[in-house]
């Protein structure tokens, strides 16, 4: 699942300054359709893909209105066009990948899934140091794993995809039974716990972006931070027990969340 079904965390919200709402917009609009193409619906693989490569073909010679929006965007605000085909490569990734070796292997997905979508944003507001650059990428990183801790059941047993590091599970002697089977036995706990700190300790890695950005854009960064980690706590709260309950943010965790954030 890519950055772009995090309904847990603000996409255009009120909190942006009105003149970024509709260029967000429409980077979540194009980031969220192509992710429904790898991951909604019955089509086999082979219409996924070639969906897909339609998406790349019109990136370059827009006619559809998306994609008439994406190039103004681009244009108007000076934003990498590589960065919508970064997202592209990981939705086909999606298609076409089930399983990840190792952590690397993990991070690599996050930097064309989720990394792509705060550098677009730090574009738009016209701060990209390296040091912004760098903690965004923590940010977006880490919630894109904590989006795949979340869903591990959901993304098992509607696709068998599973992005937990085999690698790791082997360390911590959890095996695909444990997802099929939604096993919350004290491996399978040690395995979460270990992916849930590892998640926590990146999120807060790139916190201080919230606070180097002015006004409601820094506001909008904290509060995301603040969602992320709220899940992760909730993740915990359940025992890492997310085959009973998809861990997800609720109307009543928003106030709790925004007091934090300012």
């Amino acid at each position: 699942m890519s950055v772009g079904h995090y309904e847990n965390f603000p996409v255009a919200s009120l909190l942006l300054p009105a003149p970024l709402r509709e260029p967000v917009e429409i980077i979540y609009r194009f980031a969220r359709s192509a992710d429904d193409i790898a991951d909604e619906g019955d089509d086999p693989a082979d219409v996924r893909l070639r969906k897909l490569n339609a998406y790349r073909e019109q990136l370059a010679a827009p006619r559809d209105p998306l994609f008439r929006d994406v190039a103004k965007v681009i244009q108007q605000h000076g934003l990498p066009a590589r960065l919508f085909a970064d997202l592209l490569d990981a939705f086909t990734q999606d298609v076409t990948k089930k399983h990840y070796e190792n952590f690397s292997t993990v991070l690599d997905y996050c930097r064309r899934s989720a990394n792509p979508v705060g550098r677009l944003l730090l574009h738009l507001f016209k701060r990209t140091t390296d040091s912004d650059v760098r903690r965004s990428d923590a940010i977006c990183t880490s919630l894109q794993l904590i989006n795949f801790w979340q869903d591990v059941d959901v993304d098992y047993t509607k696709d068998r995809r599973v992005y937990l590091p085999q690698d790791e599970m082997a360390r911590f002697g959890v095996s695909e039974r444990h997802l099929r089977e939604k096993i919350c036995d004290a491996a399978w706990q040690a395995l979460m716990e270990f992916q849930v700190d590892r998640a926590r300790d990146l999120m807060l890695s790139g916190k201080d972006l919230g606070k180097s950005l002015p006004g409601r854009i820094g506001l909008e960064i904290r509060t995301t931070v603040q969602g992320g980690l709220r899940i992760l706590e909730k993740i915990e709260r359940a025992g890492y027990d997310v085959f009973r309950r998809r861990p997800q943010l609720k109307a009543f965790d928003w106030p709790l969340l925004l007091l934090k954030a300012v």
